[in-house]
């Protein structure tokens, strides 16, 4: 059975692949690299990929969108809080210990509630990303929160840190590991057990985070 993938070539030194969030296969490989030798990695690892490409979450349930009436929820920092629509005039959204959106701004609560989320996401995921960095003795170039399709988070070869703004749902150890993942990245490509060791010193409860995004990574696809 044929297998498709993706290829994307940087100055990194060795050759790796991963499955998406959407199915898709993406293998890293060094510039320069002979399509021959990345098609003979690709088939050593069809089973792997094949694994992982049928994980069921892979293929997260039918998305319910909100309604933004009084009553609903909100997901944030792993905690839901109720929303409450106000007969007040305003911009924006407001926050406290609940969710308060005028109700003018219903139409567009969406927008608003990911603007809110964006916005949030930033100040959190810098301040710990420099925190983790100091920490690990790491040094980065960005952070960027923008609306990744395909995975919670990505270091680049230019050392720019890609969050995905959902990521503001989950709990904050959570959040916590999805920063030094892509920070551990910086010392180690892979993920040898080396990578899962500088992981732990920095978050001793990854393996419960790691686990957590694989059985509630579906909830946060949910835009709201």
């Amino acid at each position: 059975m044929k297998l498709d993938y993706f290829i994307t070539y940087s100055k990194r030194k060795t050759l790796s692949m991963s499955v998406e969030r959407d199915s898709s296969v993406v293998v890293r490989a060094p510039e320069g690299t002979p399509v021959e030798k990345i098609h003979k990695a690709v088939e050593s690892r069809k089973l792997w990929l094949y694994q992982k490409i049928n994980h069921k979450q892979k293929y997260p349930p039918c998305r319910q969108h909100k309604e933004f009436i009084s009553g609903e929820t909100i997901t944030y920092l792993g905690r839901n809080y109720r929303l409450e629509v106000v007969n007040k005039a305003g911009t924006g959204i407001q926050f406290h210990s609940r969710f308060i959106i005028p109700r003018e701004n219903q139409p567009k609560a969406a927008r608003l509630f990911q603007q809110w989320y964006v916005e949030r996401a930033k100040e959190r995921i810098s301040r710990r990303s420099k925190y983790f960095a100091e920490s690990m003795g790491v040094t980065f170039n960005l952070v960027l929160v923008s609306n990744l399709k395909v995975r919670w988070g990505s270091c680049t070869p230019s050392s720019n840190l890609n969050f995905n703004w959902r990521i503001l749902k989950a709990p904050t150890f959570v959040i916590d590991y999805i920063i030094v993942h892509e920070l551990a990245h910086l010392i180690e490509n892979n993920h040898t057990r080396r990578f899962w060791n500088i992981v732990s010193v920095q978050v001793p409860r990854w393996e419960q985070a790691k686990n957590w995004l694989r059985e509630h990574g579906d909830l946060l696809e949910v835009d709201f």
